[in-house]
């Protein structure tokens, strides 16, 4: 018998929170959300704690409401995240490598994907120096992910199966 899991990520979480998006959006904006969560890989770093991300933003057009999509001339908004994680090494980009390259096979005919990394003490400075550029994006972003709100991914997808 299986013991029951205490795991509750449901993709549903995720959509609802960009719910003005119409569904094929939202579905986009929960896998990019899931391979960022499940690819990240911090044993790339040396690090005096255990890496992890606090949490994931949509900034920009998506999460004001203003993106635009047009098949015509084949025009769209880019999809930007802001990922924040618990220590400066964890920006290094070999701990991002697998998930950039994840998204961008799966999506990259779709949309294009800008991904920037943070760490809590970028944000804390910016709040210390009141630093607008940061700040307002923060702001005006949707919290896709935070470790201290949601639930982990199930294991499943930590072990290399799909993430």
């Amino acid at each position: 018998m299986t013991p029951p899991t205490t795991d509750v990520y449901a993709r549903e979480v995720v959509m609802a929170r960009v719910g003005h998006l119409i569904r094929r959006k939202q579905r986009e904006i929960e896998r990019i959300t899931r391979i960022l969560r499940s690819l990240f890989d911090p044993s790339q770093i040396q690090a005096p704690e255990p890496g992890s991300i606090k949490r994931i933003i949509l900034i920009g057009p998506y999460a004001r409401r203003s993106w635009y999509e047009d098949s015509r001339t084949i025009e769209f908004s880019d999809y930007e995240f802001w990922v924040v994680v618990n220590h400066p090494l964890f920006t290094d980009e070999r701990c991002w490598r697998r998930a950039r390259e994840t998204v961008e096979r799966e999506l990259v005919n779709r949309c294009a994907v800008d991904v920037e990394i943070y760490c809590k003490s970028d944000v804390r400075t910016a709040r210390a120096e009141r630093d607008t550029f940061i700040l307002d994006r923060i702001e005006a972003g949707i919290t896709l992910y935070r470790a201290s709100r949601d639930a982990p991914l199930p294991s499943v997808g930590r072990r290399g199966g799909r993430p």
